[in-house]
């Protein structure tokens, strides 16, 4: 007997697949999450969550635990010649504001990301499936099938490829992932023990032909992440990393005993890769996170991208699986999403050419490619066809919905935006007094899909923006009445006045 379909089948249990899997299963929709892996890996890799991930994780219901898990990024100390001539902090000034409440990422080993993510899917009752290696793909008008390297087959109404850079679910779709690998720009990495210097600090060392970089793994007692120009031979090519290699490196360039250096994992040769698939969706099939587009390692993007890619497609498949939605939501994803990796790519190109030409001269580093649009905050959809609506002195719609703190006039206790806004719903502020009947009637007329929340708009149920923050950060002026609806992974879908009472039905029918 054929195994039953499941609503989606995610390939790949990384951040990206995880993040996707969450928002599905908190949705009530049927996941299946699978990975070629044997088992869970326990390498670093990518760095940690940036401001507007920590903003999804928060929705996620997982933040409090990265925060703890993780640590805020230290302070990068320069060397030259194995002294220290500078420090550079580019957090120094930062501060968390009404309106974003997280003012610099986190730093968090991958696989302690990953741990937490998969114990908050597993409070679904998902669990990701190892061992289960994707090999064959097909799809009619109704249905996915997924070949494994085993002989079994898993259906599905739709699959989606989370699985890096080589994916498996790309190359068969026979998507192009167009774009380049610089063969001269090549760094060794790795997982390494380390005793001896200041945790405290991301240690940089550079030098006329080559550089050392160590920077300390949150959670260990000794681990660090190594980073170094790759060791050569007689004849110039790259020697295979290893721990020995690792050694030789920091005893040259950190002029360190390499002895420090006491075990080395995750081994890796890294070349800039910059590479965007020509598109994100395939019929019932889909892409997200390095399977659609990889970035150079300048700014910390691509992990970040991929979790913003799972944010934008969950509600939409979620709402299409649902039979809430037509089918055409889907085609969205695309619409929003590959624009955005396309500017993440050339930002981080742009990073990197800048970090190379600043570590040339003493003082520069890493640094150098933490630039504010690095954050992810100012990430939005303007050109979408799902903003509509129009605009107001800070936002238009399409933009990232901003936080502000208010207070609810039910229990006169503390209540962020971000608060409403949690969960698989679209929520509507209704900003001024004005705004009292649109908003009961929205919420009479969507009830279980839209939570309305008027802002200083009377009554006992809303909130009291006391300090004026909403209003702030939303641009609306004093006495403007005016609603906003915001989507389910928190950007703005429209902005209207409050008179336009239609204009949210006519939203959600037709957008959503």
């Amino acid at each position: 007997m054929p195994p039953s379909p499941t609503t989606v089948l995610i390939v790949g249990a990384g951040p990206t697949g995880l993040t996707l899997a969450i928002d599905l299963a908190r949705r009530a929709v049927d996941v299946t999450i699978i990975d070629k892996a044997p088992q869970f890996p326990r390498s670093s890799r990518a760095k940690g969550p940036n401001p507007r991930s920590l903003e999804v994780l928060e929705d996620l219901g997982v933040v409090d635990e990265v925060l703890a898990a993780g640590a805020a990024p230290p302070p990068m100390r320069k060397y030259r010649g194995g002294v220290a001539i500078a420090d550079a902090t580019p957090f120094a000034d930062a501060r968390p504001t009404p309106d974003a409440p997280y003012d610099r990422g986190r730093m968090i080993a991958q696989w302690r990301l990953e741990e937490v993510l998969r114990d908050r899917l597993a409070t679904y009752g998902v669990h990701v499936g190892l061992g289960r290696e994707l090999v064959g793909l097909a799809q009619d008008r109704t249905t996915v099938t997924a070949t494994l390297a085993d002989g079994g087959e898993i259906p599905a109404r739709y699959a989606v490829g989370c699985d890096g850079g080589h994916s498996a679910v790309r190359k068969l779709l026979g998507v192009p992932f167009e774009g380049k690998t610089d063969e001269t720009q090549m760094m060794v990495c790795g997982d390494v023990e380390v005793t001896g210097p200041d945790r405290g600090l991301w240690h940089q060392w550079f030098d006329e032909d080559g550089a050392v970089m160590l920077c300390p793994i949150p959670g260990t007692r000794s681990g660090w992440w190594f980073q170094a120009g790759p060791e050569t031979d007689a004849s110039g090519a790259p020697v295979p990393p290893s721990l020995e290699s690792f050694q030789r490196l920091f005893a040259k360039h950190a002029g360190l005993p390499g002895g420090l250096l006491s075990e080395a994992t995750l081994l890796s040769t890294y070349r800039v890769n910059e590479r965007l698939a020509e598109r994100y969706r395939v019929g019932r099939v889909f892409l997200a996170g390095d399977a659609a587009h990889v970035h150079s390692i300048a700014g910390g993007l691509g992990m970040n991208t991929g979790i913003q890619d799972a944010y934008n497609l969950g509600w939409k498949l979620a709402r299409v699986a649902a039979g809430r939605a037509d089918a055409a939501l889907l085609d969205t994803y695309e619409e929003e999403r590959l624009p955005v990796a396309a500017d993440v790519l050339d930002l981080s190109a742009e990073r990197l050419r800048a970090t190379l030409e600043a570590i040339k001269e003493p003082g520069g580093g890493l640094d150098t490619a933490i630039v504010p649009r690095t954050d992810g905050l100012g990430d939005g959809y303007r050109w979408s066809s799902l903003a509509r609506g129009g605009a107001t002195s800070r936002l238009r719609a399409g933009d990232r919905a901003p936080d502000a703190p208010c207070r609810d006039l039910a229990t006169g206790a503390p209540r962020r935006l971000f608060e409403t806004f949690a969960g698989p719903h679209f929520t509507l502020l209704g900003f001024g007094t004005g705004t009292a009947a649109a908003l009961r009637e929205a919420s009479a007329a969507h009830e279980g899909d839209l939570l309305a929340y008027g802002v200083d708009a009377g009554g006992p149920h809303g909130l009291a923006d006391d300090g004026g923050h909403a209003r702030s950060a939303y641009g609306v002026g004093p006495g403007e009445d005016l609603l906003v609806l915001i989507r389910p992974d928190n950007h703005v879908g429209l902005i209207v006045p409050a008179a336009d009472t239609r204009a949210v039905g006519e939203y959600l029918r037709a957008a959503a």
